[in-house]
């Protein structure tokens, strides 16, 4: 995933609340990345629109509007889904078998 990408601020807050995010909502991201110094991993990023809810399809719109590409779009969900699998392995589970 080369590359480096940047939304004004604005935007992006427009862009969330197109698709149905709260003020509030929006805010906290904005806020989230402003105590990351306005720099967030692409992928960290994806999963808080995840986490608020939006479908990977509004997470694509969003994302291509900001120039990413849909071969580094496909390798974010990739890579995330991968770091999802990876820490959810080591987790004690119960299993009873009859």
């Amino acid at each position: 995933m080369p590359g480096s990408f940047s939304v004004n601020r604005l935007d992006l807050k427009k862009m969330l609340t197109a698709l149905g995010i709260s003020d509030g909502a929006a805010e906290g991201v904005l806020n989230t990345m402003n105590k990351m110094h306005r720099h967030a991993n692409v992928v960290f990023f994806v999963d808080m629109l995840e986490k608020l809810g939006l479908k990977q399809n509004d997470i694509n719109n969003i994302l291509r509007r900001i120039g990413v590409d849909d071969a580094s779009i496909a390798e974010i969900f990739n890579v995330l889904d991968e770091e999802r699998i990876q820490s959810s392995f080591g987790k004690v589970v119960e299993l009873t078998v009859d």
